[in-house]
């Protein structure tokens, strides 16, 4: 089936050849590539066309940038201006092109919502990008301070896993002790050349000497790991200065942002942006150099430990956390601008590395066409772990049950895997995938406010000569859409309706809608690269 009437770009075209340099299937009448799809969805798809809503679907389709699971409200909202108190105007959802009001999710896992997700990861590279090289409220001067890019990666928990290579590589080839075995009779090599898609990649060679245990505890307190390297690296440099750890602040300051990116055998590796600041922020003079920073970083990163507490009574296993010995600390500039094409690592790069990897999770690496066994066995044990820890500690006071547990009294000592059971589906990681410190650049919610603002300017340029003349004035555009000061009061009353749209046909549209905008932009991308 093909759909022409959501021109958008992105649209597969079975039509003739597209003109040089436009992209393939862009235009009017260009179909959407809706192949496979289930009777539900073209019965769906079909009840559009008949009602006569299909034109409606698409307006508010295009509204919600092709999200696959939108939020729908009822209600009304009155715009005032705060100075005044007159009313500026008045919204209500019933005057929506469905009635009802849709907003996007902004789930930021690519496969609950490519679209949303695909938002996501623009605003973290935006962010990102501007406390690399300046811009969005961060002064440009940033691009001179010293910085690192940093993979932490978890140690290993008693066993190899099988591993794919990108140069078809043997998985563990052992040039001696040939036939040698692990103490379960296992062979400790394995000479398969897995493709990358192998259901086996990441799973250990044997499964009785991998302390799985172990690793999702790791995985729990990941977190606290990464809180202690901090405060160990500002710690290392203040003494580096020669100044107590409270007077740091007068010389110099550490800040990151960094992604959490999971792996093939389910534990996550850090990966971190770190820049060195002076002491009155972005841009001001840092005391020392990359290459002295890196020092630190690796020192920090290799004292640091957490002794976990046990599971429970019959656990006996002390835990002493640490980072694997795998760590990685590059110098991406030593305290200079390093603008050379030829440079092993660029700070554009490094943005978009951890941009990509802001919207993964566990689920992106055991997609339905490769469901991974061992991801499958850790997710269960960790709901045990949970049970086992239930039992011994109790339930937190303000906490939630597990679900379908019956509550209990709360005992005296704090449950330290309190909701473990309600992370599995992560795996036993908690934290954040994206994070970064207070004064490392802008911050996500002011972004997403700042697009809000745009939106606004742009429906508002259609009837007013002023709002079209600060679309023209870049500078003063990204000033306006960044202040931080509201300029109308906006009173509203809304009742949440529910989630997703409400027949599967709408949300194979989105799907295919989102599709084919992705090839738009990747097309975009590469069209540009080309011609530079």
């Amino acid at each position: 089936m093909t759909i022409s009437t959501l021109d958008a770009p992105g649209i597969h075209s079975d039509a003739s050849s597209p003109a040089r340099g436009s992209f393939p299937g862009f235009g009017e009448g260009a179909p959407l590539d809706l192949s496979g799809l289930t009777t539900d969805q073209t019965a769906g798809i079909v009840a559009r066309w008949r009602d006569g809503t299909f034109d409606k679907f698409a307006d508010t389709l295009a509204s919600v940038g092709n999200c696959a699971h939108p939020i729908r409200l009822t209600g009304h909202s009155e715009t005032f201006d705060p100075a005044t108190g007159d009313l500026v105007g008045t919204f209500s959802s019933a005057n929506a092109p469905l009635g009802v009001l849709y907003r996007p999710c902004g789930n930021r896992r690519a496969d609950v919502c490519p679209s949303c997700s695909r938002t996501y990861a623009r605003d973290t590279f935006a962010m990102i990008n501007a406390g690399l090289v300046g811009g969005k409220t961060i002064p440009n001067t940033v691009a001179d301070n010293p910085l690192l890019f940093a993979t932490f990666t978890a140690p290993g928990f008693g066993s190899p896993s099988h591993r794919h290579h990108t140069d078809n590589a043997r998985c563990r080839p052992r040039s001696r002790d040939k036939g040698a075995r692990c103490p379960h009779g296992r062979p400790i090599s394995c000479m398969a050349r897995h493709a990358e898609d192998d259901a086996i990649v990441g799973a250990p060679l044997c499964h009785e000497c991998h302390d799985t245990d172990s690793a999702i505890i790791w995985q729990w307190f990941a977190p606290e790991l990464w809180r202690r390297t901090t405060i160990a690296l500002r710690r290392a440099l203040a003494e580096r200065l020669g100044v107590k750890e409270k007077d740091l602040r007068h010389l110099a300051t550490v800040q990151f942002a960094k992604v959490a990116e999971y792996q093939a055998r389910g534990l996550v590796h850090f990966h971190a942006l770190i820049r060195l600041d002076g002491s009155d922020g972005p841009g001001s003079p840092a005391p020392i150099d990359g290459h002295d920073l890196a020092q630190l970083v690796e020192h920090a990163a290799g004292t640091v430990t957490y002794t976990a507490p046990p599971v429970d009574a019959e656990d006996n296993t002390e835990r002493i956390l640490r980072w694997g010995k795998q760590l990685d600390v590059r110098v991406v500039r030593d305290g200079h601008r390093t603008d050379n094409p030829d440079g092993v690592l660029t700070p554009g790069q490094v943005a978009g590395y951890l941009a990509k990897y802001a919207t993964k999770d566990a689920n992106s690496i055991r997609s339905a066409e490769t469901q991974r066994p061992h991801l499958a066995a850790m997710g269960s044990q960790c709901h045990r772990l949970a049970m086992r820890a239930l039992a011994h500690y109790g339930i937190n006071e303000a906490s939630n049950r597990l679900p379908g547990q019956v509550e209990k009294p709360a005992k005296s000592t704090v449950n330290p895997y309190d909701l473990l059971g309600k992370w599995a589906h992560m795996l036993g990681f908690r934290g954040h995938f994206s994070t970064k410190s207070r004064r490392y650049s802008i911050t996500l919610g002011r972004l997403r406010r700042a697009r809000a603002r745009y939106a606004e300017l742009r429906a508002a340029a259609e009837h007013n000569e002023e709002a079209r003349a600060v679309l023209l004035d870049l500078d003063e555009l990204e000033a306006w859409v960044l202040a931080d000061e509201e300029t109308t009061l906006v009173v509203g009353s809304w009742r949440f309706e529910g989630t997703g749209w409400t027949s599967p046909g709408d949300e194979a549209l989105a799907l295919a809608a989102a599709a084919r905008a992705r090839e738009y932009d990747q097309w975009k991308a590469q069209t540009k690269n080309t011609n530079r």
